[in-house]
């Protein structure tokens, strides 16, 4: 059976894809809507891809951590000392300064982590976080009465653990005490259903 893992492998044909799918301004409402970013936050990206987001981020403090190194290559080939940029897993990252940063972003990272993984992102972004920063995500969803394309899609993504949108708040809720999401179905030209979590530490 045909799956969208195949198409996604190499950053270049995966900035193609979320092209033609209008990635960019489901991007732009994401940054705009929910992450909000102001000119000299901290930001640490977690599943930063090849950084793409940097071409929408005002002038930041920024610092993008991907597992894939051709990914980061990518990354530091492109934007050079416009951010930081580590290959490294998220049950390998350590945050070396605690509550330091502003914001926390993970686009598309979620559902490609099992729950022990998922578990660690959170705990390892609350850890991250300053006082009142928040950990903003963006991941596929399965909700009741879903487009049969969009469920057909997120059925053969590359991550493997796309959830309900009570699975995701489950997950969330265990590492932060403030969390609000919002579900759309149009933020890409084809029926497709998104969850934003907004986590904010105290």
């Amino acid at each position: 059976m045909f799956r969208l893992q195949a198409v996604m492998e190499m950053p270049q044909v995966y900035l193609w894809f979320q092209g033609i799918l209008g990635g960019r301004s489901a991007d732009r409402y994401f940054l705009d809507r929910h992450v909000r970013p102001q000119p000299g936050n901290r930001i640490l990206d977690i599943g930063c891809g090849p950084a793409q987001i940097l071409d929408l981020l005002p002038s930041t403090g920024y610092v993008g951590v991907d597992l894939s190194p051709r990914c980061i290559a990518m990354a530091k080939a492109r934007y050079g000392d416009r951010g930081t940029f580590v290959c490294q897993s998220v049950s390998e990252m350590v945050v070396e300064h605690p509550h330091s940063f502003d914001l926390v972003m993970a686009h598309g990272l979620i559902h490609h982590l099992d729950n022990p993984e998922a578990q660690l992102l959170f705990e390892t972004a609350a850890l991250a976080l300053k006082p009142g920063g928040r950990f903003v995500t963006l991941d596929g969803c399965f909700v009741p009465g879903q487009s049969k394309v969009a469920r057909w899609l997120l059925r053969n993504d590359r991550g493997q653990f796309v959830r309900t949108a009570e699975d995701y708040l489950a997950l969330a809720n265990r590492a932060f005490s403030d969390v609000r999401f919002t579900v759309r179905h149009d933020l890409l030209r084809t029926p497709y259903t998104h969850i934003m979590l907004e986590c904010q530490t105290e």
